[in-house]
């Protein structure tokens, strides 16, 4: 693979302001970077948070007519917004919920243009965006709007497990009927198509998960594995996608299963993501796959709690830039 010279501009939003966002991404600032970060946020809400922190920073605004540089330590370029009103790090404010939209929405039209190789962001907390009446269920959904992709898939990574799901927030009432022939068709074919484009993987071998305990016993645990599932994974094989499955969501990650997969797809969040937060919980990362752009995640919340009190970790947004940089390497090259 050809590196590009020039290095990679991502834009990095901080998210929730009153959560860990802005202590994560002022944690990464202390570290030098081999790329260019942008982050999209209110200056004076990074230093505020820096002050509290007691580290230093400086904050430089974003030219984006200048060429990327890496970054320096102690530093950030920094794209302005302004928050509606002041932020008190552990105190959730509805007012500032446009600001966070805001906030993500450039750094995702700045990845449309080439402006931004890729976007990293830092957790929203969903519920305050609620509150003011926006139909938000989070990143992923609306990252997928703002750039007119049909389905986006997630995608988590910790270690050598990756698990994508086949649906994301939802009840578990309403799981069942999201289950269909055309959804499992088009979900493998994304994941089938972005882990060779962004992975290099040349024939990715996804496990794909049943539903039901036992993926249905044959029938006497739930039909869906039998009428659904089965008939989308046998059109996909004959396509020449290689899937294996529906097989039972208690054995699958055993590590001798693991061995001949490349990527476990299960039914429903809680399906698969215990596993792997299990796995590496703090240094596991979100990709979304299915969208014309390169956008990686933590794998955790705000944890509004730890916001200025200097206890967050930022091990899983430092995995998600070196994610970002390592994908946006490969689609640039």
């Amino acid at each position: 693979m050809t590196i590009p010279a020039t290095p990679a501009r991502i834009a990095v939003t901080p998210g929730e302001p009153a959560g860990i966002g802005p202590d994560l991404v002022v944690t990464l600032a202390q570290e030098a970077r081999s790329t260019e970060l942008v982050v999209i946020a209110d200056p004076q809400l990074l230093l505020d948070r820096a002050a509290l922190l007691g580290k230093p920073l400086k904050v430089t605004a974003y030219d984006a007519d200048k060429a990327a540089t890496p970054g320096k330590p102690g530093e950030l370029l920094v794209c302005a917004h302004a928050l509606a009103e002041a932020c008190v790090p552990g105190q959730l404010n509805k007012a500032n919920s446009a600001y966070v939209l805001a906030t993500i929405e450039r750094a995702a039209r700045g990845c449309l243009t080439g402006e931004f190789d890729a976007m990293l962001t830092a957790p929203v907390q969903k519920s305050v965006i609620a509150e003011t009446g926006v139909n938000f269920s989070g990143h992923t959904e609306y990252l997928a709007e703002l750039c007119g992709a049909e389905l986006p898939v997630m995608l988590l990574c910790a270690g050598n497990l990756r698990v994508a799901l086949l649906t994301t927030h939802l009840s578990l009432t309403d799981v069942p009927r999201h289950i269909t022939a055309a959804r499992i068709d088009a979900t493998c074919r994304i994941i089938a198509k972005d882990l060779q484009r962004l992975f290099g993987i040349a024939r990715p071998r996804i496990a794909v998960l049943g539903l039901n305990p036992h993926a249905g016993e044959a029938g006497q645990l739930g039909r869906e594995e039998q009428d659904i599932i089965e008939p989308a994974l046998q059109k996909l094989r004959t396509d020449g996608i290689d899937v294996r499955g529906p097989l039972p969501a208690d054995s699958a990650f055993a590590p001798d299963a693991l061995k001949h997969c490349d990527v476990v797809l299960a039914m429903y969040h809680d399906q698969g993501l215990p596993v792997l937060k299990h796995v590496g919980f703090g240094s596991a990362v979100n990709i979304t796959l299915g969208l014309p752009i390169v956008r990686t995640s933590v794998d955790h919340g705000t944890a509004l709690d730890l916001a200025g009190t200097g206890r967050a970790k930022a091990g899983s947004l430092r995995t998600a830039l070196r994610y970002a940089e390592e994908l946006a390497s490969r689609v640039r090259a």
